[in-house]
């Protein structure tokens, strides 16, 4: 690793309202990997990074404000606010993370003090982001939350995500990192997903190493060479 770029670690979402047993869309098991990427915050990476869904009281995702329409249920058709041609069809849910209050804050059982930065999400109330990067929008770039820059200006050249949702955020913006160039490397020892079956979680390892993200554990020798940087 050392003699081929610098890596990144990021921390998707790992939040209270994504984690039980109060969150208000609380992944099962959600709190239990904070020990394991405590461990990752103790290596060597150049650069530390959580991400946070921070929406808007009126966030497009959010069930409550849609007409007749039920969290977890229920669908939403987003277009894009720069380009009609580009439309995304999203799941609504409940209320979550939203900004400046509890649910929101990464969960205390995280090491923050050895995170370098935290990147917000979602905080544009018309568009969902499911990844760290941003919408899906790309035709031009909607919303974007500033990751890429922060990567490229750190001379990163190795991404390693973790965290939560496996089957959403952590899947976006690994194929997300992967798309941008960038080796990826998802840590599925240290996520967790809305759907935790085996058909799910088999799923969603498909489509992200079919768009290039390299699913390993956190015995997998890829770490091993950022030990040693």
């Amino acid at each position: 690793m050392a003699s081929h770029g610098k890596a990144a670690l990021v921390i998707v979402d790992l939040q209270n309202d994504f984690c039980p047993p109060n969150g208000a869309l609380a992944v099962e098991g959600g709190r239990d990997i904070a020990p394991a990427i405590n461990k990752l915050l103790d290596l060597p990476f150049a650069l530390k990074i959580a991400t946070r869904d921070f929406h808007p009281r009126d966030h497009i995702s959010f069930a409550s404000q849609h007409a007749e329409k039920q969290p977890f249920t229920s669908s939403h058709t987003i277009t894009s606010p720069k380009n009609p041609q580009e439309t995304q069809e999203t799941t609504l849910w409940p209320d979550h993370c939203v900004q400046d209050t509890p649910g929101c804050q990464l969960i205390p059982e995280l090491a923050t003090s050895k995170v370098d930065l935290v990147v917000d999400k979602g905080q544009d109330k018309c568009v969902e982001s499911y990844s760290a990067f941003g919408p899906p929008f790309r035709n031009p770039r909607v919303a974007m939350s500033g990751l890429e820059d922060t990567l490229r200006k750190a001379g990163i050249k190795h991404v390693f995500v973790c965290g939560l949702a496996w089957d959403f955020c952590v899947k976006a913006t690994a194929i997300d990192a992967a798309e941008e160039g960038f080796t990826t490397y998802a840590l599925n020892d240290a996520c967790r997903g809305i759907d935790s079956s085996a058909e799910g979680l088999a799923a969603t390892r498909k489509e992200m190493e079919k768009h290039g993200v390299r699913v390993i554990g956190l015995e997998s020798e890829e770490l091993d060479m950022v030990r040693a940087s």
